[in-house]
């Protein structure tokens, strides 16, 4: 009301000169805010839009009825986002499906392609040439920015992040447990059955397929997230090497068109989470191996803006290594008992020998340290780009969100909390 009768007052002056400077005054807050409404619209824009704008940009082609409704915009196009390889069927015998409604399927040998079998291996050697690349900081990729040093009476933590040209953050990590094995630390890390008991965020574990001769496993996976984003589904592949007495596991987003998506929970594509486990010498100085050193190389497109999800990480990391730090002495705990290993942790147990010369060789190939980034290059047409976002339209999304969402006031106090450390300029994400 007091707008209506200030617009009235000005209106009421003895001429139109003299009227037009308040007017624009008037109305220079409203084009203000139209403004910064449609600048918050384009960095929230739906993955629809994103592929309705760059049909426009693409140069026109003769298309077919059958083209004209497969070019219409779907999650196809991030198939070729990571690489896929399948195990092959004549080292699997069967197949064994655990997706509901679905049953065991064996397959004869000579009745599969070679392009089958090549399909089939959906972690492969070329995945154990990138973590040991990583492992030995040779995949010719950005350096290292550290990020946190802790440690408690019984694990030291150390944390780096890197911001790839193409794609979204990385992060490195070496964690030291004590009095733990890199055996015992395997399975932890495998044993999905376990996990659901210690990692709060774990909604869902199934495993849809093994393999009994290398261990590969592909599993699903349904992570809760915060209250304001849908849960995320993973379909991930995973395997182990072993050489020497060093672990690469290996744990990645796959294509897996069995599995149908769903508008709820979302599906993370791009998905890369892998580490390696050895053991070394304890910190107490007794010179006994009795300590496991664990790598991990973990990045992913939560479909979030990077900078909001740098932001969680960040905040979040310390709390989520005492996590699992908790979670890792439950369970020497819990297998000192005498307990039985669980069956994914027997899986572990089922992995890919492989010697140190090989190793090294694969490690001096030709570098693939654009392995992942191009992969995530595909991404691009589906999915906004979070990197370089400025911070007044990360300020402005979280306040748009807060007054969008109805559900009290510790909500919109933990989103304005975020658009605070956002608003602190000089500090780098």
């Amino acid at each position: 009301m007091a707008l209506v009768v200030g617009l009235l007052k000005i209106l009421q002056g003895p001429n139109l000169w003299n009227v037009l400077p308040d007017l624009m005054v008037f109305m220079l807050p409203l084009w203000i805010a139209v403004l910064f409404g449609v600048l918050v619209g384009w960095v929230w824009r739906p993955t629809w839009a994103n592929s309705a704008i760059n049909n426009l940009t693409t140069t026109p082609k003769n298309y077919s009825s059958i083209d004209i409704v497969s070019s219409i915009p779907t999650f196809n196009s991030l198939k070729s986002q990571l690489p896929s390889y399948f195990f092959p069927f004549s080292d699997m015998g069967s197949l064994e499906v655990a997706s509901s409604g679905t049953s065991s399927i064996s397959f004869p040998d000579s009745s599969l392609s070679k392009l089958d079998q090549e399909r089939k291996n959906f972690v492969g050697e070329d995945d154990l040439k990138h973590i040991s690349k990583l492992v030995e900081e040779k995949d010719g990729g950005l350096s290292w920015i550290g990020m946190m040093e802790r440690s408690t009476s019984n694990m030291s933590y150390q944390a780096w992040r890197r911001d790839p040209e193409i794609g979204p953050p990385q992060y490195r990590s070496r964690t030291v447990y004590e009095d733990t094995p890199p055996e015992l630390m395997r399975d932890f890390f495998w044993d999905d059955e376990f996990r659901l008991k210690w990692d709060d965020m774990l909604l869902e574990a199934e495993t849809l397929e093994e393999c009994p001769n290398n261990g590969t496993m592909v599993v699903k996976w349904v992570r809760k997230f915060p209250f304001f984003c849908s849960d995320r589904e993973y379909i991930i592949g995973r395997r182990i090497w072993e050489s020497g007495k060093t672990y690469y596991c290996v744990t990645k987003g796959i294509q897996y068109p069995s599995v149908p998506r769903r508008a709820k929970p979302r599906r993370v594509d791009l998905y890369y989470s892998s580490w390696s486990i050895r053991a070394v010498e304890s910190r107490k100085g007794d010179g006994q191996m009795s300590a496991c050193e664990v790598l991990l190389f973990h990045h992913e497109d939560m479909g979030i803006p990077w900078e909001i999800a740098k932001l969680g990480v960040r905040q979040g990391m310390w709390g989520a290594v005492k996590k699992i730090d908790r979670g890792l002495r439950w369970y020497q705990k819990h297998m000192a008992s005498g307990a039985p290993l669980s069956h994914c942790a027997y899986m572990a147990h089922i992995n890919s020998k492989v010697s140190s010369e090989r190793l090294r060789y694969l490690e001096n190939t030709t570098n693939d340290s654009q392995e992942i980034e191009t992969c995530e290059e595909a991404c691009d047409d589906e999915k906004p780009s979070g990197k370089n976002i400025p911070k007044l339209l990360v300020v402005g999304g979280a306040i748009a969100l807060a007054c969008t969402i109805d559900r009290g006031l510790l909500t919109k106090a933990v989103i304005f909390g975020v658009a605070r450390r956002f608003a602190k300029m000089g500090r780098r994400l």
